[in-house]
């Protein structure tokens, strides 16, 4: 992933629309993971629709810096 704020809201302005995986560190040993899609980015946060069961969808927001430090991840190769 980028190594600056600036490069991920780049590359994350780059996917808009598009699908994606996030995986989610929640603690030390669990580890979340979804698939989402790039619906809005913002000056310090990005919106994720999480897909759910079904054809639902939960929004959730994280901010650029999660993605700094790590706290998340993004996969922008999806294949389908």
């Amino acid at each position: 992933m980028p190594a600056t704020l600036a490069e991920i809201k780049q590359k994350l302005d780059s996917h808009l629309g598009e699908a994606v995986t996030l995986v989610t560190h929640e603690s030390r040993h669990r580890t979340i993971e979804h698939q989402a899609i790039v619906r809005e980015t913002f000056p310090a946060v990005f919106v994720l629709d999480l897909q759910q069961d079904g054809h639902e969808f939960d929004r959730a927001s994280f901010s650029y810096t999660d993605v700094l430090t790590e706290n998340i991840e993004l996969d922008f190769d999806i294949q389908d």
